[in-house]
């Protein structure tokens, strides 16, 4: 395999996976062989929108493809995954890797096994702040994070799109996943609260982490905000820099002589998504090692899954 041909798939096509297909249909160095998904009316409508086939089955899209994205809800996410790994298949695997650790640990293993590349779909660490933010905030010293969105709205036949999940699985591991990666040391506290508003599971949360280096890190996320906000603010020794994921822009503030003065910081805006397939494809085809390999996934989810435990302790008390 190199560059110039990576026969790439997509298991599932709806909201998010169609932006998967339509990527790769126009990413250089891979052709979009081929997708699958259990709606056929869905999966013909996408192939014919973006010029590709619609396998009949998994086993017929395995057939046609060296790497894939894997964009079914999390529940089907070990199944689905372990299947193409078997196969010899490079995967991106969306955000949750899987619904358990246990599930997450399995994946990893036998992603080396069979000697794969095993990416997970943790979008913001390929949104442009980040670039900003790895360089700016090398040894962060207080984190707060934001994420707030609408619940979603109703699916005939299925829970509405995220909500299998809690808000933590659901929102907050993006934060949580950027978090691990730019304090880089052990978790030694967590404080959690969550509590279920309009689905069967919590809709709102708080964390507060504390780390062995002393960085502490607030994290916020709901899925009943009238508004959408995606921002992480991060102090270090001599600034604070806050950042917004959806407008790709920020500020850094500085100490001077008369007090703070502050600045806009340079972002050159991208599309993440399109970002996070291009590097994956890229990996397919060096089997390189990707930005957010399953380890690093699954290190998030099993702090996630802590969480979780923690908030319902709390609310049987």
């Amino acid at each position: 395999m190199n560059d110039a041909n990576v026969n790439v798939g997509v298991v599932g096509v709806g909201s998010l996976g169609i932006n998967h297909a339509r990527i790769y249909r126009e990413l250089p160095g891979c052709r979009l062989a081929a997708i699958f998904d259990t709606d056929t009316a869905r999966a013909a409508e996408v192939a014919a929108q973006y010029e590709t086939q619609v396998a009949a089955s998994l086993e017929e899209l395995i057939e046609a493809v060296d790497a894939a994205s894997i964009v079914v809800p999390t529940h089907l996410h070990f199944d689905v995954a372990s299947q193409l790994i078997r196969a010899g298949k490079h995967l991106l695997v969306e955000k949750p890797i899987t619904s358990t650790t246990s599930e997450a640990e399995e994946l990893v293993r036998l992603a080396q096994e069979h000697n794969v590349v095993l990416q997970v779909g943790h979008i913001e660490r390929f949104n442009p702040v980040m670039e900003y933010l790895e360089k700016a905030a090398r040894h962060p010293r207080f984190i707060e994070a934001h994420r707030l969105a609408p619940f979603p709205p109703p699916r005939e036949g299925m829970h509405p799109r995220g909500t299998e999940v809690n808000v933590v699985l659901d929102l907050m591991i993006h934060d949580l996943e950027v978090i691990l990666h730019l304090v880089r040391s052990p978790v030694k506290e967590v404080r959690a609260v969550g509590v279920p508003v309009l689905s069967g599971s919590e809709d709102i949360a708080n964390v507060r982490l504390e780390f062995e280096n002393g960085c502490v890190a607030n994290i916020t996320a709901s899925r009943i905000s009238p508004e959408r906000m995606r921002k992480i603010r991060v102090f270090v020794e001599d600034a604070y820099i806050s950042l917004d994921y959806q407008k790709q822009a920020g500020e850094i503030f500085r100490k001077t002589g008369a007090g703070i003065a502050g600045e806009d910081v340079p972002i050159q805006k991208g599309e993440p998504l399109a970002n996070e397939l291009r590097s994956f494809i890229a990996c397919a085809a060096s089997h390189g090692t990707p930005k957010v390999s399953g380890e690093h996934a699954a290190e998030a989810l099993k702090l996630a899954a802590h969480i979780t435990q923690l908030m319902r302790r709390r609310q049987q008390a």
